[in-house]
């Protein structure tokens, strides 16, 4: 109980565990300013022209994956199976994917989705055919990509002729190092890298926590680099290489009409990454994206402030810019219609039951390989 109370005070203490409703105040505030100053409340909306009201909400993920895959190489293996599809259907939908692309594990995440809501990784058909039983929305099959994960915000200003990198983060997944003496419980409790987010990883693994793991056994608590999910964030702009711009330049400029969003990416290895080769791209994130470095438990939130208003800034200036080449605003009345939508989407979301949360087979070998490439994991007893 002690321990559920230092989780529940580290998440008021840190910012990082905060509502995003709470921590966007300021932001907020900003944003009017920003506003009024462009003379427009909605010119942000502009920044992506290729994607739905700039990437605020509402907008498709496969469009998205399949615009870059056009132009480009690197990009997930994904498809669309609709929500209204009845379950043998979804199920031969599945299948036909598992036999083109790869065998299990597979990711499925909802075609309009934020924050890793209704996002699930299927390790075996028992699994995989009960996640499309319950499916209620337009949901993307996609390959599982083992590797290191990275979120790249890239921007670029339609007068320029060459974009830049804004912010790079490493992304690890949440575990514990048994002892051979503790069950599983009391290691998430105990553990300072996870009781921030406690319970979520209490319920997650709740038919598992009487369990005592072997000394040096490695549990993993998660398999999505979601912040909300568990993972954990650090700063990693000391990676940004020419080679590395070059090739997000490359791809971005090959999706038209995208300026100005984060790029989540799985990669083999940091050298891989640098050079950028092997990138695959997992998702595309419009306007409402996020610099994700700012999770990293070292910045503090003068810091991450600093970052978000200078992103909301380039955001309206980017918009400002393609509205007087020509591209159109989304209204607040179609805003608000896309926000309803998502909104009465997002209640069919899939969730996790007990026990689902599966071990990543890339990260589960020993602590010395799940430790961050980037940052430094703290020690601890």
């Amino acid at each position: 109980m002690w321990r559920l109370i230092v989780s529940s005070w580290l998440r008021l203490a840190k910012w990082e565990y905060w509502p995003a409703w709470l921590a966007y105040v300021p932001v907020a505030g900003w944003i009017a300013f920003l506003a009024i100053k462009h003379r427009s409340l909605l010119v942000f909306t502009a920044a992506n022209p290729a994607i739905v009201a700039g990437g605020v909400v509402g907008e498709s993920k496969i469009a998205i994956l399949e615009g870059l895959s056009r132009f480009g190489s690197g990009v997930a293996r994904s498809e669309l199976i609709a929500g209204s599809l009845p379950a043998r259907m979804k199920h031969e939908r599945a299948d036909a994917f598992l036999q083109r692309h790869q065998p299990l594990p597979v990711v499925l995440k909802p075609n309009e989705g934020q924050r890793g809501s209704g996002v699930v990784v299927a390790r075996t058909h028992r699994q995989l055919y009960a996640h499309l039983d319950r499916i209620k929305v337009d949901t993307i099959i996609q390959e599982y990509v083992p590797g290191l994960e990275f979120g790249v915000f890239y921007c670029r200003r339609p007068s320029e002729l060459r974009g830049r990198i804004i912010s790079v983060t490493e992304k690890r997944l949440p575990f514990v190092v048994g002892d051979g003496c503790r069950p599983l419980e009391r290691l998430i409790l105990d553990d300072p890298e996870t009781i921030g987010m406690a319970r979520l990883h209490l319920n997650r693994k709740r038919l598992q926590l009487a369990d005592v793991p072997g000394q040096g056994e490695v549990v993993a608590l998660g398999d999505l680099g979601t912040h909300s999910r568990g993972a954990r964030f650090y700063d990693a702009h000391q990676l940004i290489t020419r080679e590395l711009e070059r090739a997000f330049d490359q791809l971005s400029k090959g999706f038209e009409g995208f300026y100005f969003g984060r790029y989540d990416v799985r990669v083999p290895s940091i050298e891989d990454f640098q050079r950028g080769r092997g990138i695959t791209v997992l998702e595309l994130n419009g306007v409402t994206s996020e610099a994700t470095h700012i999770y990293d438990p070292r910045i503090g939130l003068v810091e991450a402030y600093r970052v978000l208003f200078e992103q909301w800034r380039l955001a309206f200036e980017i918009g400002a810019e393609n509205v007087r080449l020509g591209a159109p605003l989304t209204s607040l009345r179609a805003l608000a219609q896309l926000l309803l939508s998502y909104r009465k989407s997002s209640e069919g979301h899939l969730e996790e039951q007990p026990g689902e949360a599966g071990d990543d087979p890339v990260r589960n070998q020993s602590a010395a390989a799940m430790a961050p490439a980037v940052g430094r994991r703290a020690n601890h007893a």
